[in-house]
């Protein structure tokens, strides 16, 4: 849609004698008795059954039944058949047209609303307020301004900009489209009485600000509303969880005079966005005993954070709960479900959900993809994206990051490069530099290391901080200290100031036995309050999830007698511990910082907490050290368990060797 079509918009709108269809239907009984069959109708094949009623009794002139043809098509989210619908009706009036706009907005289909209402315009088929809100929302969907000021313009020639719906979809309109400050005039331009009685335009006004971060406006707001409802406290809880302010968003939602499924679903999202999914699941589970039924959102959520964590045995109670309330495995559901156990390391249980989701989209693909990725299975994965491709579903970029994340961690380049090229000369699919970066972590993982360099060096957008650090990772691994110091440069280059430049830094003078320099940096970094992102750990024991902080001196003694009970042991089979992962010169200081990671705090934790042969699963929030690699192989030797560790991927540790053959 071209900006410069709104500037004749203004013109078009003329007083219009009523359209009004030439063909009467025979019989009023029968036209009522087709209308509530169409309401009843549960599927596109029964409404074109329908359909063929009404040719077949001579009522297909009728408006009536028409517009809610079309209505129950577009419910159905078959709006080719609504659109078939609408093109055979004439003459075609207000209603039709109204009707049909509604199910396009509604359908993402924004692009088509435009040209139809533009159509509408230039038939001098006069809009009114049902007309104008779905528009204003295709024109916001596609971000649109100027169109959406011509639309302000439309409304105002058409006398309609004091109703109270129209008014709210308008500064809704601004809102979406970062035009905080027409959203406001809106508002400000609303007479007081309108102000009064409109709870809702408060609220996009409230929603807007949080978005944006101006909280101190939106509750300014909050205080002045006449009145307030559920949506109200949402917006300014959402609002504080977006910044990041916990406490503040808990405050309001303990003042909340009524909590329903959408405030405690707010909480639940809000914690697990801001990574405490262990909180997630407390509200969850606390909402529950409350005796307030979850919605989808709000399971999806929870399983959302389930997965986050690691937390298999809380997303089977998730999952309990769904299936005896039944919710049905379909759409956002069965993709989180199948997202949750991949994620928590129960593949098979994944595969098992996978089955069993009924509509299955382009989304739940993906996951169950993605899953089979993370565990090592580039073969299932392959099989899975080709059956996904047999089903008709078109692939996207992301599904191709999952299959080319998939030859990554099973090391086949041939098979990656493959799927690269297919990805850009079959489906039309640019690659993004996370392709990229996929395709030079599988190259240096094989040590070809020279030829990721050329790759990146050919790539057609300007590489970032994360290829290049993959990069010199493998460099460090394959001991390339000439390319390893080329990447340096271009890290240092484009954030001279983020953590990792230092740490890589530090990383290579260690090797090189440069202390001294290794000193330097670590005060500059000190002095410039440049700090490492903490390393967390998470293990769930006993359907609690416990987390594990790097360096942490609070916990138990226990915990850390059992650590140097696991590192002797491992000592007296040949574990060396690998004091090069830690910058520090002195032997005594290298090897107390490896003894504190998270995720060796976290194996003593479970080996501690749970009974001889049970597997010990945790979840690593960064990429595992060396050192800390190794020492889990020794230990599934020594306590004959297995254990499971997930960082970027899933390692599998069992009787000294792990599944990914000590490269990832």
């Amino acid at each position: 849609m071209k900006g410069h079509v709104f500037n004749r918009l203004t013109t078009a709108i003329a007083p219009t004698k009523t359209i009004k269809s030439s063909h009467k239907p025979s019989n009023n009984i029968t036209e009522t008795h087709i209308i509530s069959l169409i309401h009843s109708s549960n599927s596109t094949k029964q409404l074109r059954q329908i359909h063929a009623q009404i040719i077949l009794h001579n009522l297909f002139a009728s408006s009536r039944i028409t517009t809610q043809l079309i209505s129950s098509a577009s419910l159905h989210k078959s709006t080719d058949y609504a659109l078939s619908i609408f093109g055979h009706f004439t003459p075609k009036n207000l209603h039709i047209f109204n009707v049909l706009i509604r199910g396009l907005a509604e359908n993402s289909h924004f692009q088509s609303c435009i040209s139809h209402f533009v159509f509408m315009l230039r038939l001098s088929v006069r809009p009114n307020r049902l007309t104008y809100p779905f528009v204003s929302k295709s024109v916001a969907s596609l971000s649109l301004l100027s169109l959406g000021r011509g639309l302000h313009c439309l409304i105002v020639k058409s006398g309609v900009e004091y109703d109270a719906f129209v008014r709210v979809h308008l500064a809704d309109m601004y809102v979406q489209l970062g035009k905080t400050r027409g959203a406001f005039k809106v508002f400000d331009e609303t007479p007081e009485k309108n102000k009064s009685e409109s709870v809702l335009l408060w609220n996009v006004l409230i929603n807007g600000c949080s978005k944006i971060g101006y909280l101190r406006k939106a509750v300014e707001l909050f205080g002045m509303m006449p009145k307030k409802n559920v949506a109200s406290w949402v917006s300014l809880i959402d609002g504080f969880m977006r910044k990041g302010d916990l406490k503040k968003a808990g405050e309001l939602f303990e003042q909340m005079p009524e909590k329903g499924v959408v405030s405690w679903t707010a909480m639940i999202n809000g914690f697990s966005q801001n990574g405490e999914a262990e909180k997630a699941l407390a509200m969850f589970f606390q909402m529950l005993d409350a005796g307030v039924r979850a919605n989808d959102f709000t399971v999806v959520s929870a399983l959302s954070a389930c997965a986050k964590v690691g937390a298999l045995e809380a997303g089977v109670r998730v999952h309990n709960y769904i299936s005896c309330n039944d919710f049905g495995l379909k759409g956002a559901i069965g993709t989180a479900l199948v997202d949750m156990y991949a994620k928590c390391g129960n593949i098979e249980a994944a595969s098992l959900v996978f089955g069993e989701t009924k509509e299955k989209d382009l989304l739940t693909w993906t996951a169950m993809i993605w899953g089979l990725a993370i565990h090592g299975r580039y073969e299932q994965a392959i099989q899975y994206f080709k059956k996904m491709m047999y089903s008709g579903t078109e692939p996207d970029g992301t599904v191709f990051l999952a299959i080319l994340t998939a030859c990554w961690y099973s090391g086949q380049v041939k098979l990656a490069l493959n799927f690269f090229d297919s990805m850009r000369f079959d489906y039309f699919i640019e690659p993004s530099v996370k392709h990229h970066t996929v395709v030079v972590n599988l190259l240096s993982r094989v040590g070809q290391v020279d030829k990721a360099l050329n790759f990146i060096n050919k790539m057609p957008e300007t590489p970032d901080f994360v290829i290049w650090g993959a990069l010199f990772c493998a460099c460090r691994t394959h001991k390339d200290t000439k390319i390893a110091k080329i990447a340096l440069q271009r890290l240092l280059q484009l954030k001279p100031k983020h953590p990792s430049s230092y740490v890589l830094l530090s990383n290579i003078y260690a090797a090189e036995g440069r202390w001294k320099d290794v000193a330097r940096v670590r005060t500059l970094m000190q002095r410039r309050s440049i700090k490492k992102d903490p390393g967390w750990s998470y293990i769930e024991v006993n359907g609690h999830v416990h987390r594990f902080e790097a360096g942490g001196h609070k916990l138990a003694k226990e915990i850390h007698s059992k650590l140097e009970e696991i590192m002797a042991g491992a000592r007296e089979q040949g574990y060396m511990p690998g004091t090069e992962w830690v910058l520090h010169n002195i032997k005594e200081e290298k090897e107390e910082a490896l003894g504190c990671h998270s995720e060796k705090l976290a194996l003593a934790f479970g080996l501690i907490q749970t009974t001889p042969g049970t597997t010990i699963k945790i979840v690593k929030k960064l990429t595992i050290c060396g050192d800390c690699h190794s020492l889990m192989k020794y230990a599934s030797k020594i306590s004959q368990r297995e254990i499971v560790l997930r960082d970027t991927r899933f390692h599998y540790f069992k009787d000294g060797t792990c599944s990914c053959r000590d490269y990832w």
